[in-house]
């Protein structure tokens, strides 16, 4: 009886992963099979490897360019910023009073995106923007001519980092809490000085992590849709703007070449996101 009801007791632990089981399955999982089943169908239902013949295309493969670009580009510099701005406040002295206000504009702003920030952009440094006319009037500086464009590919780099430094600075905030003072302690007994320390010892240790974080930051912005959209529309050639054209169903549009499109999608931002998870494994061994 004891059994039995011990038993029954460790069933009712799954219940409470019932609602996220329902809800991955619903919104996650069932449509990716059915984008992958898709880029494989013709319109009329048939079996075809036409789809993903047709992604080898010019204006396809720049699309997919100019997204790796994108992606690339904000990544790199969204873990360079901060990194600076995560070790500023755990090991590079500054108050602790900024620590906490840091991290919560952190966890808010690395979840602002889409149509909100899109315009927030446009608003602040867009062509009619707030800092746009008052550099022009009030310094006689002229953004355009010196070929700012936010409507543009530096334009959505600049708009993606927004989201991105706050994402690197959450999760690399741990693993620089994890560098152990002893560590340091030890460099220092043996005249090493501040940057033989991190360039022996804390960088190496870090490396992992930060490889990791910018691989899960390149996903994050290389599966960014409605920002782009909201911020350029179709004036840039980019795979998620080239997958909206072709699902919305338009003239030219083709929705089994925008699964395929998806697909292309999902295994890179998949392997970028396993290239986290295998880098924050191995990073994890010495800050544990």
């Amino acid at each position: 009886m004891n059994r039995a009801a011990s038993r029954r007791r460790i069933d009712l632990r799954w219940v409470g992963l019932l609602p996220f089981a329902v809800f991955a399955g619903l919104f996650l999982i069932l449509p990716t099979l059915y984008i992958v089943v898709g880029a494989f169908r013709t319109p009329q239902g048939g079996f075809t490897f036409q789809n993903i013949l047709d992604l080898n295309t010019p204006s396809i493969r720049s699309a997919y360019w100019v997204s790796i670009k994108v992606s690339f580009l904000s990544a790199l510099f969204g873990c360079l910023i901060g990194f600076g701005m995560a070790a500023a406040i755990t090991v590079g002295g500054l108050p602790k009073r900024i620590r906490e206000p840091l991290l919560t504009f952190s966890g808010v702003a690395s979840n602002f995106a889409g149509v909100p920030l899109a315009f927030a952009f446009i608003a602040t440094i867009g062509p009619a923007g707030l800092i746009t006319l008052w550099l022009r009037q009030d310094f006689g500086i002229n953004l355009r001519a010196y070929g700012w464009n936010l409507l543009s590919t530096p334009g959505l780099i600049v708009t993606y980092l927004f989201f991105q430094i706050p994402l690197m600075v959450l999760i690399i905030t741990p693993a620089l809490d994890g560098l152990r003072r002893e560590w340091r302690e030890a460099a220092s007994i043996l005249g090493a000085s501040a940057w033989q320390y991190w360039r022996m010892v804390g960088l190496p240790i870090l490396f992992p992590s930060l490889l990791g974080t910018m691989a899960l930051l390149f996903a994050n912005a290389f599966g960014a849709v409605a920002t782009a959209i909201a911020l350029t529309g179709p004036s840039l050639n980019i795979a998620p703007i080239l997958l909206f054209a072709q699902i919305r169903g338009d003239v030219l549009g083709s929705p089994n070449l925008g699964y395929a499109l998806a697909l292309g999608m999902i295994v890179i931002t998949g392997l970028a996101n396993a290239l986290y998870i295998w880098l924050r494994t191995r990073s994890e061994r010495w800050l544990k």
